[in-house]
């Protein structure tokens, strides 16, 4: 049977291995602080993302384009 030896007498690599017994894991959590972004802040990765979407919609030129054109058969004197 072995003695009990305290702990600021033990080895560091004893300490440690003591130490790292005791703890307990993030298994579910993450530790990383989250902050909510500022609404009313000026944001360049939004307004980048709302030009390029506009350019990629051709600035609503799809609406234009939608419109009937008139036939000759349509149009009654």
């Amino acid at each position: 049977m072995s003695k009990y030896v305290s702990l600021d007498k033990r080895s560091k690599k004893a300490q440690k291995e003591y130490h790292s017994k005791l703890r307990r894991t993030w298994v579910e959590l993450n530790p990383v602080t989250r902050s909510v972004p500022n609404g009313k802040a000026y944001n360049r990765k939004k307004e980048k993302e709302r030009i390029s979407k506009e350019f990629r919609d051709g600035f609503g030129a799809d609406f234009f384009i939608d419109i009937p054109m008139c036939d000759s058969s349509v149009i009654t004197v």
